[in-house]
């Protein structure tokens, strides 16, 4: 999830890409995880991923906000053993501001993009402004993202931060450590033209703030991201995008970790570029 050629690509299957994930809380979290909500700006679903849903957990209703997943639902067939191997192809050869760029124009590009873009935009640096514009203008067509400034300004509010238990600027309380990442676990093209491509990315997300006086603590939540991928100056860039949750597992029965483990595991374990 080549165009470079020929108009469109034969769709791929299911990928898979499965990484721990250590959900931490004073008590073990049930299957769902609490309400979302999203921000609609401009005719463009802006994700945010972790944090509309960190911000709006423990209202004790258990309901879910969706939009509309362009590009429809997925194959109903069962993933081959060739879906979910790896292709062996680099994803890219660069990276931008810490952010990977340069990814192949065809199918396997345009899923890699997809997955490191849901990484991105679900980071800790779009709490911060400065971070957060220059992730806009790096991830989106020059349109989407003139359009999108602004409103996402607006959604990343004072008022909102503060409601995460982070300061103006998008940092915890001293001795805390907030927590945004999101984990893809597989992507999916569900259709595809020449120069676009509709990509579904299946996720799993942290967030949260670990510490001893944290109201907040980390925890994990499931949802599906569809971007509208463009071939634009030379990569794939965001045309639009939104979101649902789930598909949700069961959760397992691991034993919830403390906020210093968390916190050190956030420092010590870094990310990954991911390839399709």
């Amino acid at each position: 999830m080549s165009l470079g050629d020929e108009p469109g690509y034969p769709e791929t299957g299911h990928t898979r890409t499965r990484l721990p994930d250590d959900p931490y809380g004073g008590a073990r979290r049930g299957g769902r995880s609490s309400s979302r909500s999203l921000v609609t700006v401009v005719g463009v679903v802006v994700l945010l991923i972790a944090a509309i849903a960190f911000a709006n957990r423990g209202d004790g209703n258990g309901s879910s906000t969706t939009t509309a997943n362009t590009g429809g639902s997925g194959s109903a067939n069962q993933p081959t053993a060739s879906s979910t191997a790896a292709s062996g192809t680099d994803p890219v050869q660069a990276k931008s501001g810490g952010i990977p760029s340069g990814f192949a124009h065809n199918a396997q590009g345009a899923q890699s993009a997809a997955a490191n873009y849901a990484v991105t935009l679900g980071s800790t640096g779009m709490y911060n402004k400065d971070d957060r514009h220059r992730i806009v203008s790096s991830l989106y067509t020059p349109a989407a993202a003139t359009r999108l400034q602004g409103p996402m300004d607006a959604a990343y509010s004072t008022g909102f931060l503060g409601k995460l238990g982070l300061d103006a600027n998008g940092n915890p309380p001293k001795g805390s450590t907030f927590v945004s990442r999101t984990v893809p676990v597989g992507t999916e093209v569900t259709s595809s033209s020449d120069g676009t491509a509709v990509v579904a990315v299946w996720c799993n997300s942290l967030s949260g703030i670990a510490g001893n006086s944290s109201t907040t603590p980390v925890t994990s939540n499931w949802f599906t991201v569809t971007m509208t991928l463009n071939w634009s100056g030379g990569d794939w860039k965001i045309l639009e995008s939104s979101q649902k949750s789930g598909p949700t597992p069961v959760t397992g029965d691991d034993t919830v970790s403390g906020s210093d483990e968390i916190s050190k595991a956030v420092q010590e374990f870094g990310g990954f570029t991911y390839a399709r």
